[in-house]
């Protein structure tokens, strides 16, 4: 989004309006106030310009996850839950609660970035995977060891690292299938996490639409939650990328 097309943001206006509001509000003069909230509506829209901008060549950056893929639609929906968090986070009502919700937009943040990445990485082990024919290997396997049972001392030897390198293939291969089904069940659990967090978020979201809510136990749990989640996450994304390194090795 251009700079022109946050000036029309209608959240950008609000804040504008409410700054112009509170200044005028403590006895400032009317013009003062006008420019303090041109202001602060101009510094939003500039300041959400920049990060958009930002943003887009950090995308470009991860690896590319298709979106058909089980990983690429784990993925949509974590970005969908974030999104809704989001929304719901911008449009509670000033207090204690909001203040507290807003402080877990970093962590939902954070929380996207890491399933991102583990989506880019279950989709490079897929990748991987389909240049390696485990069925084909096993074969070559057997057929290794097969003649290496009815060879000579010195046709054995050869026979030996050959099997040695067949075997470490097919090691990376298992390596890289646990590492795929890992980082899929994580971002299954990681995304169905952030579901059911965004579904308490809205419920209490309605409940301060009744009156005031001053009770922030429930979200100091959610974000206790949430963190969980993104540990657990940052965990598998490790192990993850040893099994990534280890095939890119067996390659060199």
């Amino acid at each position: 989004m251009a700079f022109k097309d946050e000036l029309g943001e209608p959240w950008g206006l609000l804040i504008g309006a409410t700054a112009a509001g509170a200044a005028w509000a403590v006895n400032l003069p009317l013009a003062v106030a006008g420019g303090i909230g041109a202001a602060v509506w101009l510094t939003k829209a500039g300041v959400a310009a920049w990060e958009r901008r930002r943003e887009r060549p950090r995308r470009h950056e991860l690896t590319q996850v298709e979106a058909g893929a089980p990983e690429g639609r784990w993925l949509a929906r974590a970005q969908a839950a974030a999104g809704t968090f989001s929304e719901l986070a911008g449009s509670m009502d000033a207090g204690p609660l909001a203040d507290r919700v807003a402080l877990m937009r970093p962590q939902v943040d954070d929380t996207v970035r890491t399933l991102e990445r583990l989506a880019g990485q279950a989709g490079a082990a897929g990748r991987a995977l389909a240049r390696i024919d485990d069925r084909f290997l096993a074969d070559e396997a057997d057929r290794l060891e097969a003649a290496r049972a009815a060879a000579s001392q010195e046709i054995a030897a050869e026979l030996d690292r050959s099997l040695v390198s067949v075997r470490v293939q097919r090691e990376v291969h298992g390596r890289l299938v646990n590492a795929r089904n890992g980082v899929l069940a994580r971002l299954e659990s990681g995304t169905l996490g952030l579901e059911s967090l965004v579904a308490r978020m809205v419920e209490l979201s309605a409940m301060a639409t009744g009156g005031p809510v001053s009770e922030t136990g429930a979200v100091d749990q959610l974000s206790d939650e949430l963190e969980g989640i993104r540990q657990g996450l940052a965990e598998t994304e490790e192990v993850s990328k040893r099994a990534l390194s280890a095939y890119q090795r067996s390659k060199q």
